[in-house]
């Protein structure tokens, strides 16, 4: 990986990925993207990987796309070269994931952490949908998630206008989980992933599809959904172990299967 740093076990059962092109402030190259999303495939099939955690560095998680790759190219030339089907493979992983960010999280930056689960920010976190500046607008799902997490009218006015949102205003409109100093932002996600990683394996993949699903779907077919990944859970080892545990006043251990 030349994009990318990989830890699949930085804490127990929580694996993170650093992008790491710190003089392009992380700019999203196909490469990057790439490489996160083979990365990110891994880390579903390791059965001792619970929880994933993305994250930039200080300065940026990622500052957008890398125009110098798409300024000259074609409508047709974009068809061809398809980059948001990479896109498609990562909002298709199982595990949940966090979007640990610091600093800049524009255009194609906001998209990926919007595509994670849960965001923990630092209070220099900035988000924000700029493409409009250049002519453009977002591509990858910064229409769609933004306007689902913060209601249409901040999301329109974001988007028409390219205006920037404070890590305080991104927590006000539940954009993000919280925000915490700078210094104990990513230490903040491994917190939040280690809750995550107690959990049933299977109950927290199921549950992650319940709760995509209902952005995808109308109420009665998303109770359907609900219900049928609910029975699902009596089919693991983990719900007979997670009741027992209960009822015997202990601590569950979860397998995953």
């Amino acid at each position: 990986m030349e994009f990318i740093l990989v830890d699949p076990q930085a804490r127990p059962h929580v694996a993170l990925i650093q992008l790491n092109r710190p003089k392009e402030l992380n700019a999203l190259n196909l490469q990057l993207m790439g490489e996160l999303r083979d990365t990110l495939k891994q880390l579903d099939d390791d059965e001792q990987v619970r929880a994933i955690i993305i994250a930039g560095n200080e300065r940026a998680f990622a500052a957008g796309a890398d125009i110098k790759q798409m300024a000259g190219k074609t409508a047709i030339d974009m068809l061809n070269v398809d980059q948001f089907s990479t896109w498609d493979q990562i909002r298709k992983t199982k595990k949940p994931i966090i979007a640990a960010v610091s600093g800049f999280a524009l255009g194609g930056g906001c998209e990926l952490a919007m595509t994670c689960d849960m965001i923990v920010a630092s209070e220099t976190a900035t988000f924000g949908q700029p493409e409009i500046k250049i002519g453009v607008m977002p591509g990858a799902g910064g229409t769609q998630r933004l306007t689902r997490a913060i209601g249409k009218a901040k999301a329109m006015e974001m988007v028409l206008t390219g205006k920037f949102m404070s890590a305080a205003e991104a927590e006000k409109h539940g954009l993000i989980n919280r925000v915490v100093p700078v210094e104990l932002y990513l230490e903040e996600a491994f917190r939040l992933a280690a809750d995550v990683a107690q959990m049933s394996p299977v109950a927290a993949r199921l549950a992650k599809e319940a709760v995509n699903r209902s952005f995808e779907t109308q109420l009665d077919e998303g109770l359907h959904f609900e219900r049928k990944n609910f029975y699902l859970c009596f089919a693991s080892d983990d719900q007979k172990e997670g009741m027992a545990a209960f009822v015997e006043k202990r601590k569950p251990d979860f397998k995953g299967r």
